[in-house]
């Protein structure tokens, strides 16, 4: 009677469980961040209640069985706060990421291959990058009136020129290669160049600066909201809640340090898992590091 044949797991597999145990913290972080995106996907599912509903009498409450963190200074209940907080900021990170990433990898290409329209593609970004990216995203709010997607466009815009110079950098190395040549010289129209040759050696820098942005948008989403200029605050985001809970920090100190904490282990994760990333995918760089 033959041995039951046993299943080789996949080579991505094998692969990834040796980096997961050489690097901890990056299978840490990954666990982290899909928690906080469970949470706020399935908000209403984790015990909370409305984080808009307001009860005077219950104000400004200690942790409890029925307030798990406390209540803030108009009776909000502020563990309904904190997790439908999360969903501003993965919305926020999610959707800057995502779109900042997408222009900026179009302007990029295009940019970095076509010669004569490099200096001037360049030369908008250039300026872009010389606005402060936090008072630009002010500016923005400010003349667009505060709302969700108001404050993604706003920082969007000073995202979108770090990544075009990111892809412009490997686009005007890769256009050199023999194959791209090659390709040119039997007359291979240009979007099939950018689409087959070039576009594949842009996608592992723009995954791990992806997560890089996405970082920067939620912190930069929490700074907006802290100094009035981001969403409405009737709305639940970690930003409005320290931005509330400073103000009877001596009385109720921790209305403003659990989103305080939750902010920063959120980021703390996403810079983890982006570090992790470029080390898995560019492993020549993390030997030289």
């Amino acid at each position: 009677m033959s041995a039951p044949a046993t299943t080789l797991p996949p080579a991505r597999l094998t692969g990834l469980m040796p980096f997961l145990r050489r690097y901890p913290l990056v299978a840490i972080a990954g666990v982290i961040l899909a928690a906080i995106v469970l949470a706020a996907v399935f908000a209403p599912l984790m015990g909370t209640r409305d984080p808009t509903s307001m009860s005077p009498l219950q104000r400004l409450r200690p942790p409890s069985d029925a307030y798990w963190l406390g209540t803030d200074h108009l009776g909000r209940d502020v563990w309904s706060r904190l997790v439908f907080g999360a969903r501003v900021s993965v919305i926020v990170g999610l959707a800057v990421a995502a779109l900042s990433v997408g222009l900026g990898l179009v302007i990029g290409l295009v940019a970095g291959y076509i010669r004569w329209l490099d200096a001037i593609v360049m030369r908008i970004m250039d300026g872009l990058m010389a606005i402060p990216g936090i008072l630009l995203a002010i500016a923005l709010v400010s003349v667009s009136g505060a709302s969700l997607w108001t404050v993604i466009i706003a920082i969007m815009v000073p995202e979108i020129p770090r990544v075009v110079r990111l892809v412009r950098s490997v686009v005007l190395t890769v256009r050199e290669e023999p194959y791209v040549e090659a390709a040119v010289s039997v007359g291979t129209k240009l979007p099939l160049i950018l689409i087959r040759h070039i576009l594949p050696n842009c996608i592992p820098p723009l995954i791990v600066q992806a997560t890089y942005v996405a970082a920067s948008a939620m912190l930069t989403e929490a700074i907006l909201s802290f100094l009035g200029a981001g969403t409405p605050p009737i709305i639940p985001s970690w930003g409005n809640m320290v931005a509330e809970g400073r103000l009877l920090f001596q009385i109720q100190p921790w209305n403003l340090l659990w989103p305080g904490i939750a902010l920063a282990v959120t980021i703390l994760s996403v810079n983890v898992l982006g570090d992790g990333l470029r080390d898995r995918l560019d492993p020549k760089l993390a030997k030289r590091m």
